[in-house]
C-alpha cells in the first residue's frame, strides 16, 4: 500500500511524507530539527525510521532543516547537483549526499521516484512523481509556469499535491512591493489558483483519487478560493479537494 501525509505546507516550511511498504521518505524539510521531529511524531513516524530525505530545491522553506535532520539521524539526502552547490555549506557535514539527475528515475527501497524539472528561481529545481509499481503520486509546488514536460509527467496520476500559491487579484491588490509581486507571478515564481486549474484541465485526471492544494499564501490566497478553482477544473464538489495547511499539513491518505 502507498500512502502520503504532509508535515506542513507554505512559505514557513514544507515536508511531504511518502510511504510504501517498509520504506519511508521525506520530500523537503523546511522546519527546525525539533519542529520536524514533533511533526513527524504527529504522523506516527520516528525520525530515525526515514530512509531518505529528497530535496526539491535550496530555498529555506524546503531545505532549512534537512541537513540537521540528516546529521542527527544519519539519513541519506538526495538532491540535484545545482541545489547541492547552492547549499554546499549546509551539507558539508552530512555523511551521505546523493546527486540525482532530473531526467533519470531512481528508487529508494520500495519507492520508485521520477524527478522532473520545473521553472522556478532556484539553481536546479526539481519536483517528483512517486510510485509503487501500480500507483503514482505527483508533487508539484514552486513552479512559476506550466511546461509540456510537466504535463506529460503528471498525466494519469492517482494522487496529486498541487501548488495553489496565490489568487491573482489578491496578490496584485496586496501590500507587497511591486518587485515581489512580479517575482511571485512571474514565469519562475509560483503557481496561481488559475494556473493550477489550467494544469488539471490539460492532463488526464481520470484516475485521480486524491487532490490536495498546497503551498497557499497566507496573505494572497484562501482555502476557499484555491479549492473552488480546482473543483471547477475537475467539475467536482469543492469539499472533495483537500487543502494542506502551514501548521497541520494533512494526515495520512491511502492510495490503492
Amino acid at each position: 500500500m502507498m500512502r502520503f501525509a504532509s508535515l506542513g505546507s507554505g512559505s514557513e516550511g514544507n515536508g511531504l511524507l511518502v510511504e510504501v511498504g517498509a520504506t519511508r521518505i521525506l520530500a523537503d524539510c523546511g522546519f527546525s530539527l525539533g519542529d520536524t521531529v514533533a511533526r513527524l511524531a504527529r504522523c506516527g513516524v520516528a525520525a530515525d525510521t526515514l530512509d531518505a530525505i529528497l530535496i526539491t530545491h535550496e530555498h529555506d522553506d524546503h531545505i532549512g532543516g534537512a541537513a540537521r535532520l540528516a546529521r542527527k539521524f544519519n539519513i541519506p539526502v538526495w538532491i540535484t547537483h545545482g541545489s547541492s552547490q547552492a547549499a554546499a555549506k549546509g551539507f558539508a557535514q552530512v555523511d551521505t549526499v546523493r546527486i540525482f539527475d532530473c531526467h533519470q528515475r531512481f528508487a529508494v527501497g520500495d519507492i520508485e521516484i521520477e524527478p522532473y524539472t520545473v521553472p522556478h528561481d532556484a539553481r536546479e529545481p526539481a519536483q517528483f512523481v512517486f510510485g509503487d509499481g501500480a500507483h503514482r503520486l505527483g508533487l508539484l509546488t514552486d513552479a512559476g509556469s506550466l511546461t509540456v514536460h510537466m504535463q506529460e509527467v503528471l498525466n494519469g496520476l492517482d494522487a496529486l499535491v498541487l501548488e495553489c500559491n496565490h489568487d491573482h487579484d489578491l496578490l496584485w491588490e496586496s501590500g507587497y512591493p511591486q518587485r515581489l509581486k512580479e517575482r511571485i507571478a512571474g514565469k519562475f515564481g509560483h503557481l496561481s489558483n488559475a494556473t493550477a486549474a489550467q494544469l488539471l484541465s490539460s492532463i488526464d485526471c481520470s484516475k485521480l483519487k486524491h487532490l490536495v492544494a498546497a503551498h497557499l499564501s497566507k496573505q494572497n490566497n484562501t482555502p476557499e478560493l484555491a479549492s473552488a478553482a480546482l473543483a471547477q477544473a475537475l467539475n467536482c464538489e469543492r469539499e472533495w479537494i483537500g487543502v494542506a495547511t502551514q501548521q497541520e499539513g494533512f494526515g495520512w491518505r491511502d492510495i490503492g
